[in-house]
């Protein structure tokens, strides 16, 4: 029985392509008794016992046709408008392939390949606080909500110098706040989003793992700002290439290993993300240990933003940007 299930979510998670050729690890459905450490109490009225398990055993879980297409097209136009300099956001990050300047990609929509922060932004921030999204949150995060961190992905045709590719990561690396296990990403593809587009890659199970060193990949067409990928990783684990359709929504842990490939086509591929956290983790010094060089990258950046008196830390920089969205703000 517990076969079956597992079969029946891989074909979930890859309907053109089910197969034999991914194994998961499996879930311990059979088992008399079942612990949880990934997944709260309130999930079980939300999850099945199936999707449950599935978390708890892969650090990831696809939800289909979680968000409608008349809101889709909703956040795509508000992207078009903060493209076009029609509207400014407070906080906003504009972001540009490190290789548009010199590709005929040089103007509006088609510049920018992504947009961070937007928890301030009117229309975008309504991502953050849909209903059918944080139902599914709450069960990984508990009742109270933070909006820690967004992005609206627009990953562009590859150049030639495989720069639309994000080396394999592990978000916890970008934040200051624990505990981990009350910490998940929400990413919504806008559009198809498959291989050939570069979809997300996951390494199932990672999230039981450890935090890696991460640095600047040295890839021989550069890397975007930020881009930081796991140095050295040498385990074995199977990738999992998450191909989904408008409105999909994938739900995944911040230790989980994952990263996307290139986008083979001619078009733009686009994402819509929010990471959560409960508003009762903590933030934690990072001093001395594997975040550290992203930390002081941040405190840079947040300098050269606001002047060189400026004293702005690592924690400072996540305490500005998150936004309560559900219960009560505690501490973040």
């Amino acid at each position: 029985m517990a076969q079956k299930r597992l079969e029946t979510l891989l074909g979930h998670l890859k309907p053109e392509e089910r197969g034999p050729q991914l194994t998961l690890n499996p879930t311990a459905a059979s088992t008399a008794t079942l612990t949880y450490r990934y997944t709260t109490q309130e999930s079980a009225r939300v999850l099945t016992p199936e999707q449950r398990q599935f978390y708890e055993d892969n650090g990831f879980l696809v939800v289909r046709r979680l968000v409608p297409g008349d809101k889709l097209e909703v956040f795509h136009d508000r992207f078009k408008q903060i493209c076009r300099k029609e509207v400014d956001v407070p906080g906003l990050t504009i972001m540009k392939d490190v290789a548009i300047a010199k590709s005929e990609f040089d103007t509006n929509e088609r510049a920018v390949t992504k947009i961070q922060n937007f928890q301030h932004d009117p229309v975008l921030s309504n991502y953050c606080s849909l209903p059918d999204i944080l139902k599914y949150v709450e069960c990984f995060t508990g009742p109270d909500i933070m909006a820690m961190h967004t992005m609206l992905i627009n990953k562009p045709p590859d150049p030639g110098s495989k720069t639309s590719r994000h080396p394999l990561h592990q978000d916890l690396y970008y934040f200051p706040f624990r505990p981990a296990d009350s910490i998940v990403c929400s990413w919504t593809a806008m559009e198809r989003v498959n291989r050939q587009n570069g979809c997300l890659v996951v390494l199932p199970g990672t999230h039981k793992g450890e935090l890696w060193k991460h640095d600047y990949p040295k890839w021989e067409g550069g890397v975007n700002k930020m881009y930081h990928g796991i140095v050295d990783y040498t385990e074995g684990n199977e990738r999992v290439h998450l191909e989904m359709e408008a409105g999909d929504t994938v739900f995944f842990h911040p230790i989980l290993i994952h990263g996307s490939g290139m986008n083979r086509t001619s078009g733009f591929r686009k994402a819509i993300s929010c990471h959560y956290a409960s508003s009762h983790c903590q933030y934690v010094s990072v001093g001395g240990t594997v975040q550290e060089k992203i930390a002081k990258e941040v405190e840079d950046i947040a300098q050269k933003k606001l002047g060189p008196d400026a004293t702005i830390t690592f924690q400072d920089a996540w305490a500005i940007r998150s936004l309560c969205v559900k219960g009560n703000r505690v501490n973040l």
